[in-house]
């Protein structure tokens, strides 16, 4: 049987930016938290380098702001960059009052610098930032009694007053499948925050964990929010090649510290395509290497930090030189195989400083929003900051609204009496195989015109076979990734196909200069309200 669940507030994604929000909502708030798999499945986890901030006193907030505005080709909104960087030194202070474990340099935190840096800012938990953050966040949400957390549990769609045919359109809480149970649930909330991460899933390489298929996002433009920049998708330019490593991601920090691309036969390359060499903004690294596999034939570069002592790397880098060590690769005697691969949605849902997106509210936060802070490239380490930053101001907004009177609407349970199980649960698995495969293809990290002409008949043809398959059958957890993964690749499709230009992330042969002017690529659904 289905149930019914009233919180005041329904955050859906349990990675840096849903938890840091529930904790700081959670001393007056009754606060429920979505994970599609267990608490740390998500890619929080999965973050390596650290968090940027401005912590050191030979460091300033103008120069963090310069090195966001120009890793982000000068698209980023100067006001998100200023506010997410004055708010940087105080999200660190909290997280250190929660207790994550950084890195120390004797009285001091250890602070790294990576591409795209003027100074050394990023402080971090040795090579497992995230994994550290996540840790301690999961371990004070267990703790507080007000969160109430829900593993294995699986947004379907967003619950409107415009959908159950009322006047006032709001959000009211989510429909969620139970994937123990297999029955879907209603979760009525006052407010309903998105921080589902981004969609890098929808390529054939990344680094991302399983559930980046950009729920979230699809979500809010299937109930009306608009959508601006998914044509900038971030392409980590170093992930571990090997059969067995499934995207293990090298930490831009390795560079950082001193570590050299090469070529197969040893050769450096980087200095020929920026001065900055391997300390360039991602995009262009990424395009680099890419450029001299295309050339060479090659399945993959190479990252030499093998001359460093092996003492350094095992202190600095302690679970990169684990990982490629059971795969027989020691990173103190050889250089390590690396391949590009879709890291992160530099786009997403419109929201304010606040986290407001179009729909009344309805809040998204981290990845999964579209803040201005980005712009055409992400800063290396700016990705946590931003989780942490967004939650603080989205809580500090919740929170002064929790006393509204809101109208009661009875939420009919999820119908699914005109259903039958699926005997055919391969089309599942072949479409998510396909839609990957032309996405990495034709809307990668080298683009034109004709080969998203290509992708665009392909995803229509898809996005009408999962319709077709959605209405006639019950969902799953994977059927549900293939239709937000394949209405999200539908979005940056036609989201580079309006960019006439080549900007940090978008680089098409067609338009291979940018343009004179900085502009957003903002999608509007055909249900789209202005809010009142």
């Amino acid at each position: 049987m289905s149930m019914q669940q009233e919180f005041d507030v329904l955050i859906i994604g349990s990675g840096a930016a849903g938890l840091s929000l529930a904790l700081r909502l959670a001393d007056t708030a009754k606060v429920a938290v979505l994970s599609k798999g267990n608490l740390t499945s998500g890619s929080t986890w999965l973050a390596q380098g650290g968090i940027a901030a401005v912590l050191d006193e030979s460091d300033l907030i103008q120069d963090h702001v310069s090195d966001t505005l120009t890793a982000g080709a000068h698209l980023s909104h100067n006001d998100a960059v200023e506010f997410t960087v004055k708010n940087g030194k105080r999200s660190i202070e909290w997280l250190v009052n929660q207790g994550v474990p950084f890195t120390r340099d004797g009285p001091s935190y250890h602070l790294t610098k990576e591409g795209g840096h003027s100074h050394r800012r990023i402080i971090h938990a040795a090579d497992a930032t995230g994994r550290a953050v996540q840790e301690t966040l999961v371990k004070r949400a267990q703790e507080h009694e007000s969160i109430h957390l829900f593993e294995y549990c699986t947004a379907v769609d967003l619950i409107t007053r415009r959908k159950l045919k009322h006047a006032h359109n709001r959000c009211l809480g989510a429909y969620v499948l139970d994937s123990s149970t297999g029955h879907v649930n209603v979760f009525q909330a006052k407010y309903v925050v998105l921080a589902t991460g981004g969609a890098s899933k929808a390529y054939l390489y990344t680094s991302n964990s399983d559930g980046s298929s950009g729920d979230g996002i699809a979500m809010a433009w299937r109930s009306g929010c608009r959508v601006a920049n998914m044509e900038f998708n971030q392409f980590h330019p170093t992930c571990l090649y090997h059969p067995q490593a499934k995207s293990f991601l090298i930490t831009e920090a390795v560079r950082g510290e001193g570590g050299k691309l090469l070529l197969p036969d040893g050769t450096p390359f980087m200095e020929q395509f920026d001065e900055r060499a391997e300390l360039a903004p991602r995009d262009i690294v990424a395009r680099a290497i890419d450029h001299e596999m295309k050339r060479l034939g090659s399945d993959c570069l190479y990252l030499d930090i093998s001359h460093k002592p092996q003492a350094f790397l095992l202190e600095h880098f302690p679970t990169i030189y684990e990982r490629c060590l059971k795969l027989g690769i020691d990173i103190s005697k050889a250089p390590i195989p690396v391949v590009p691969a879709a890291h992160y949605t530099c786009g997403g849902v419109m929201t304010n400083q606040q986290g407001h997106t179009d729909l009344n509210a309805l809040y998204a936060i981290g990845e999964t929003s579209f803040t201005g802070l980005h712009g055409a490239n992400r800063l290396a380490s700016n990705s946590l900051l931003e989780c942490l930053v967004f939650a603080e101001s989205a809580a500090t907004d919740i929170l002064a609204r929790l006393d509204e009177k809101l109208e009661a609407v009875d939420i009919p349970d999820w119908d699914e009496s005109q259903v039958t199980d699926s005997d055919e649960d391969v089309i599942i698995s072949h479409n998510w195989d396909e839609l990957r495969r032309f996405m990495w293809d034709y809307v990668g990290i080298v683009r034109t015109n004709k080969r998203l002409r290509r992708a665009k008949h392909r995803v229509d043809l898809l996005q009408q076979e999962i319709t077709e398959y959605y209405s006639n059958y019950k969902i799953s957890k994977d059927l549900l990734e293939l239709r937000n993964l394949a209405s999200v690749s539908d979005l940056i499709i036609r989201s580079a196909a309006l960019r006439k230009e080549s900007r940090g992330l978008h680089y098409t042969l067609d338009y291979p200069n940018q343009g004179p002017e900085a502009r957003d690529t903002i999608l509007t659904p055909i249900n789209f309200e202005w809010p009142q």
